[in-house]
């Protein structure tokens, strides 16, 4: 279905009951509803936004086009839990409706402030030229839930030097300051950040542009993100316009990180170099936040803009990620799912072989949605790994290839087929003796965390129902593994 403008800009307000119905009904039906993930109800989810822990719970805002699975008008959407893993709907949190939004209440990011929760957003709006006009503002949400937008934009203009390519607020507070970095393009179509700061979340002062070792690294830096670990700077960004190299940068935009530290007075950031947070083939757009006992956490989307997924004819599309734990370990982020989620282990299965250049299946070992944790030593093999979500017809392969010391992600087979003008194969290096994967499956995604954590692939999947197998093997020698597993939402 070919979307126009007039239908992505329908809102939610404006659909009958018996239209939402119809596509509440059009959503529940599909094979490809997630157990244990966050989705949207129907239509479109996407960036995660205002990330916080306000009043005894974690509040984890997402954007949302209501009506279809398509990049239409978007709203806020809450969703709140007191544990990370069990999530209550809290409805509609922002909507477009104000001369500040009224194209779209687009991303941004939250911080608690004279004891409510401060977030800030883009409002996306268009003149009657339909030219772009983003505005930076504010809304305020009180200890009830209840959330008020202030009137006016606390940045109502874009600064001299850049497009109407600038969004994207993420605040945080330093040295009784408050800051805030925006993503930006610059009028030459090279993407950057820049710096604002405030003593009160209301009145807001342009910085200027913040100086990296990156000056043409794409054109546009979507989702900016800066904080701390144990002292240690960390800036995460999405830059659009990376073209492929090597391994590297097979998506149609991708989500990294610097270690470096951030100097608020000379604007500028000493960091090393640009590491892809996940490897695999849906992840974008990650917002990371703290929690009350001083963990780092990040929650991602798991999709990517300007993508077709199989479930866009059943209405809806795209789901977030796990929340993961980032630690930093010899210069290189480690991400690791947060231990709340052992909350959902159900039935566990053990299972331990010797594969000598073979295939193994064991019994209960097969599912659509679970936890596996499996660990492998290699003696001569050539490579080993899994196979998940198997049929006769259909599997997901992950392979340890000791020859190249890379792991792969093989989704050629996985079912219907998402986005193969972009590959079907992802691959990173990893150089190890010993290898484990930890697998968090579901019914159309998987999240996989290489060697605790050190790498991890986040793709979604679109098998048949029926395709439950798991096997294990071994290729070009010997290999013995060790593997258990949580069935998930039984």
């Amino acid at each position: 279905m070919q979307w126009t403008t007039e239908q992505r800009y329908t809102r939610i307000e404006d659909v009958s009951s018996s239209e939402w119905n119809a596509l509440k009904k059009q959503v529940d039906s599909s094979p490809w509803r997630q157990t244990y993930h966050i989705q949207p109800e129907t239509g479109l989810l996407n960036d995660p936004n205002g990330f916080s822990f306000y009043n005894g719970e974690y509040h984890l805002f997402y954007q949302w086009f209501p009506l279809g699975p398509v990049h239409g008008i978007k709203y806020w959407y809450h969703t709140k839990s007191k544990d990370l893993v069990h999530w209550e709907n809290a409805g509609i949190a922002l909507r477009p409706n104000d001369d500040i939004d009224s194209h779209g209440a687009y991303s941004g990011s939250g911080i608690v402030h004279n004891e409510k929760l401060y977030l800030m957003y883009t409002g996306n709006t268009r003149d009657h030229n339909w030219v772009r006009h983003p505005k930076q503002n504010i809304a305020v949400m009180d200890e009830n839930g209840f959330i008020q937008k202030w009137t006016k934009p606390v940045i109502g203009d874009v600064p001299a030097g850049y497009t109407d390519h600038f969004r994207d607020p993420k605040v945080w507070k330093e040295n009784g300051q408050f800051y805030a970095i925006i993503g930006a393009q610059r009028t030459g179509q090279t993407g950057c950040v820049v710096l604002f700061s405030s003593p009160d979340m209301e009145n807001w002062t342009f910085e200027g542009e913040i100086e990296t070792k990156l000056p043409h690294f794409g054109y546009m830096w979507e989702c900016p993100d800066y904080f701390t670990i144990d002292g240690q700077g960390i800036f995460v960004f999405s830059p659009q316009g990376i073209a492929p190299e090597g391994d590297s940068y097979h998506n149609i935009y991708q989500s990294g990180y610097v270690l470096g530290n951030l100097n608020v007075e000379t604007k500028s950031i000493d960091h090393g170099a640009f590491w892809e947070l996940d490897r695999g083939f849906d992840f974008y757009a990650p917002q990371t936040m703290e929690a009350p006992d001083g963990r780092r956490i990040l929650v991602g989307w798991m999709g990517l803009p300007e993508m077709a997924y199989p479930t866009d004819s059943h209405g809806w599309a795209h789901c977030l990620t796990l929340p993961r734990e980032i630690t930093i370990k010899n210069g290189r982020l480690m991400q690791r799912p947060v231990r709340e989620l052992q909350q959902l282990r159900g039935t566990q299965v053990k299972t331990a072989a010797d594969l000598r250049n073979e295939v193994k299946t064991f019994d209960s070992f097969s599912s659509t949605a679970f936890e596996m944790i499996c660990s492998f030593e290699l003696d001569d093999a050539d490579s080993c790994g899994i196979e998940i979500r198997v049929s006769e017809e259909e599997k997901t392969i992950i392979t340890y290839d000791a020859l190249k010391q890379k792991v792969h992600l093989d989704r050629t087979h996985s079912g219907a087929l998402v986005n193969s003008e972009y590959g079907t194969v992802r691959s990173c290096f990893l150089a190890a003796e010993k290898i484990t994967f930890h697998l968090f499956v579901d019914s159309s995604s998987l999240e996989l965390f290489v060697n605790d954590g050190a790498e991890v692939f986040t793709s979604r999947l679109f098998p048949s129902e029926d395709s439950a197998g798991i096997r294990f093997f071994a290729k070009g020698g010997r290999a013995s593994c060790q593997a258990v597993k949580w069935t998930i939402g039984e």
